[in-house]
């Protein structure tokens, strides 16, 4: 689905110019679930949320707060079971706890640089929290497959073909396996015999490809063959010389809804993001600190509306 690849490369570079590097951490939580346990494995039990498991300088830490925290902090922790996500992140939380004890001592939360990365860290958690209840949790499977078919829609119908191909060096090397050929020899056991190439194994078999797939000289002369023919010149590439035989014609398939259904849905996120921004923008009175920054912003801005 080239389009919607374009568009994952357009999201990229707007979120990028606009500075907002957070909603990547925000879009974690519009990731789909981690695989539910094969139904023949035991339920892990249920663990109350408020008990107690240590009690850091008479400040209780319960299965909530590691919980809550974990997400905060390293991806990895998400990969473990729920038991062991649970220490490791509790282990984590006793760690800075011990530290930050030794920083309020030295007073560095009273510096000014710290009390303005505080301030920046909560903004960022509460528009974390704000961008997933407003639009994250919003979206629906059917907002999803309304996507994807509308997606499909609008991609051209595009031709693939099936080719086999025999790869040597030299041009003469070419010339010979073509008389070989016309003389009743089987192009899948030339192939297997005598190219160079990765796919020989099997009989040169390339299976399936569309437009801008293969190098250009390749495609052309595929495309220009019969089903059941091979090229009667010896077609020259970067990686040497071809004798292509087609196999198949057919209209490209577009990907199955379940392959490309993140990808859909990351779109989705992109564009209600920008559309919350760009409405909540205007609540904001924003002065810049010279002419270049603004002209530099209001660029960003506006390439981004265009999108």
């Amino acid at each position: 689905m080239t389009h919607i690849r374009k568009t994952l490369s357009l999201m990229t570079a707007a979120l990028l110019l606009t500075g907002v590097s957070t909603l990547a951490m925000a879009q974690d939580a519009g990731k789909t679930e981690a695989p539910k346990p094969d139904a023949t494995q035991a339920e892990p039990a249920k663990v109350d949320p408020n008990k107690v498991l240590a009690t850091v300088n008479g400040e209780k830490v319960t299965v909530k707060d590691v919980d809550q925290i974990a997400a905060d902090l390293d991806p990895q922790f998400s990969r473990l079971p729920e038991e062991q996500r649970r220490l490791a992140a509790l282990a984590a939380i006793i760690d800075i706890k011990s530290l930050a004890a030794k920083a309020e001592a030295e007073k560095l939360d009273q510096t000014p640089e710290f009390q303005a990365r505080l301030e920046f860290l909560k903004d960022r958690a509460l528009h974390n929290d704000y961008f997933k209840q407003q639009v994250v949790d919003k979206i629906t499977d059917a907002d999803i497959r309304a996507r994807y078919d509308k997606e499909i829609a609008a991609m051209p119908p595009q031709n693939e073909v099936r080719a086999r191909h025999i790869l040597v060096k030299t041009k003469e090397e070419a010339e010979a396996i073509i008389k070989e050929l016309d003389g009743g020899a089987s192009f899948e056991d030339v192939a297997k015999a005598k190219s160079t190439d990765g796919s020989a194994a099997q009989g040169g078999d390339l299976g399936y490809f569309g437009p801008g797939q293969m190098v250009p000289e390749f495609e052309k002369a595929a495309n220009e063959l019969e089903i059941g023919k091979y090229t009667k010149v010896p077609v020259q590439t970067q990686f040497g010389f071809h004798v292509i035989k087609l196999e198949d014609k057919r209209v490209q398939q577009p990907p199955a809804f379940d392959q490309v259904k993140e990808q859909v849905k990351s779109i989705l996120i992109r564009e209600r993001y920008l559309d919350l921004v760009k409405k909540d923008r205007g609540d904001l009175k924003i002065e810049y600190g010279d002419p270049e920054t603004e002209k530099a912003m209001k660029a960003a801005m506006e390439a981004q509306q265009q999108q």
